[in-house]
């Protein structure tokens, strides 16, 4: 492999999304949650806290999947998908190592800045630095739980993605699942379905002990889909790795999208 088959601003992108994404989630879980916040104040019930955040993360998600960076990079923002999008045969193995490593970097770097722009706002235990872990009813629960979020959410993806009359509105899709799953789901495990959005939280919440529910089960859920995806349809069903995919962007994936049509010249 050569250094110019290295998709440098690709990877550079690809932390830029998940490090923007961590920001957002610290901010708003402070905006929302911190007993100082005179937004708080008006959010009275746990359920009420969920449904803001849920809507505000479910947002910022969209936002970045439509954004220019998204649509560049694809807007991974997870380890899992990478790794789901790889065994279905549409990323070199070399991206899919730097795209893994690229949200691992992003998503802590992400979580450091806001603890650094918010200081003792996002280390109060009302946040926590947004860490993930396992809710009353234990480890067991939150990772079936986690498992269950990650295979829906991946075969979702490829169920939109692929269907050429939905395939626009993949991000938004993405979207109001995970605003869904903040809702619902986040008081059984936290909410995670991605390793790279859990480390950096959970070193700096001291919740390392959890870290191995969040590494395993969202990319066994996701790779489950994929799988599946794979034995009912096979490899050329995926068109491509990309949530939104446009002709006006470059596409560094194993891509199956045919070309954009070009007018003829008369």
């Amino acid at each position: 492999m050569r250094m110019r088959d290295l998709h440098w601003l690709e990877y550079l992108i690809e932390a830029s999304c998940l490090g923007l994404f961590m920001l957002s989630a610290a901010m708003f879980a402070t905006l929302l949650q911190h007993p100082a916040s005179p937004v708080a104040g008006h959010l009275s019930t746990p359920l009420g806290r969920r449904v803001a955040m849920g809507i505000a993360m479910g947002l910022t998600a969209i936002t970045l999947i439509y954004s220019p960076l998204g649509k560049r990079s694809g807007a991974h923002m997870n380890p899992a998908v990478t790794l789901a999008f790889f065994r279905l045969g549409k990323i070199e193995r070399h991206d899919a190592v730097a795209y893994v490593a690229a949200q691992f970097a992003g998503g802590t770097a992400g979580i450091l800045a806001a603890a650094f722009l918010a200081g003792g706002f996002v280390s109060h235990s009302s946040v926590n630095y947004v860490a993930t872990v396992p809710g009353p009813w234990g480890w067991a629960s939150a990772f079936m739980a986690e498992a269950l979020i990650s295979f829906v959410m991946m075969a979702t993806v490829l169920g939109v993605s692929n269907t050429p009359h939905l395939a626009r509105f993949t991000g938004v899709v993405a979207g109001i699942l995970v605003a869904t799953y903040i809702v619902i789901e986040s008081p059984v495990s936290g909410m995670s379905m991605n390793p790279a959005r859990t480390l950096g939280s959970n070193l700096l919440a001291h919740s390392a002990y959890s870290l191995w529910i969040y590494f395993i089960a969202p990319p066994l859920g996701m790779l489950l889909a994929a799988e599946l995806a794979l034995r009912r349809r096979g490899h050329s069903w995926v068109r491509c790795a990309k949530l939104h995919h446009t002709f006006d962007v470059r596409c560094i994936f194993r891509c199956g999208h045919a070309p954009a049509p070009t007018e003829s010249v008369g």
